[in-house]
């Protein structure tokens, strides 16, 4: 019978690739993710599906279907499948496949060592595809810090938070490209995220008061 796996990639360099995710990706008829989860792997010689935003649906209906005709199939998630990954849109679409979920090391994890912040005393949420939600309000007030991956860009947060009466002057940091040669980690105050440009790949940190 085959199997669809479910890779987890790590943040984006090839040093946080676990020996697991180099065996799956490598032991499968099909690899389906981005170009830049793709480019992991260079030896592969299996076909290949890039997997954009704008596809997503068709792809993870495409990679179900291959597995229905007998195809082993890893998608590549980046990060850790299970945290804004690829698991909750296969669970949504089918749960009766054999499906092997291999994690990864995510974004997060790596802003919590780069930053020196333990894992179980910050409030964690992600708004990848959700936009600017209100929901990241009900974590600024508990005395804990709140690391958040914003929908797109990290300075839109910025600038939705301030509208929504938050100390211009709150402490906060931007870990940006992390694992990449040009990762940056930015620390400073609110207002001042809310003026800067960065790329989409960003964690954010807000502080507690």
């Amino acid at each position: 019978m085959a199997k669809l796996y479910l890779v987890g990639t790590g943040p984006g360099s090839s040093d946080y690739l676990t020996k697991a995710a180099i065996k799956a990706a490598e032991s499968v008829d099909v690899l389906v993710g981005s170009q830049r989860a793709l480019d992991l792997f260079p030896g592969y010689t299996g076909d290949t599906l890039i997997l954009r935003a704008r596809n997503m649906d068709e792809m993870m209906k495409k990679s179900v279907f291959l597995v229905d005709e007998g195809k082993n199939v890893a998608i590549l998630s980046t990060g850790d499948p299970g945290f804004s990954g690829v698991l909750k849109p296969i669970l949504r679409l089918r749960d009766d496949l054999d499906i092997e979920v291999v994690p990864g090391i995510s974004s997060l994890q790596l802003a919590a060592a780069r930053l020196q912040l333990p894992w179980d005393e910050i409030n964690l949420l992600t708004l990848h595809g959700k936009g600017n939600s209100s929901r990241i309000l009900e974590f600024l007030g508990n005395r804990k810090p709140t690391m958040v991956l914003p929908d797109f860009r990290v300075e839109k947060l910025a600038q939705f938070l301030l509208e929504k009466g938050i100390d211009p002057e709150r402490k906060v940091a931007v870990c940006e490209r992390l694992s990449y040669p040009d990762e940056r980690v930015f620390k400073g105050r609110l207002e001042e995220v809310a003026d800067l440009k960065f790329s989409y790949l960003c964690v954010m940190v807000v502080y507690s008061e």
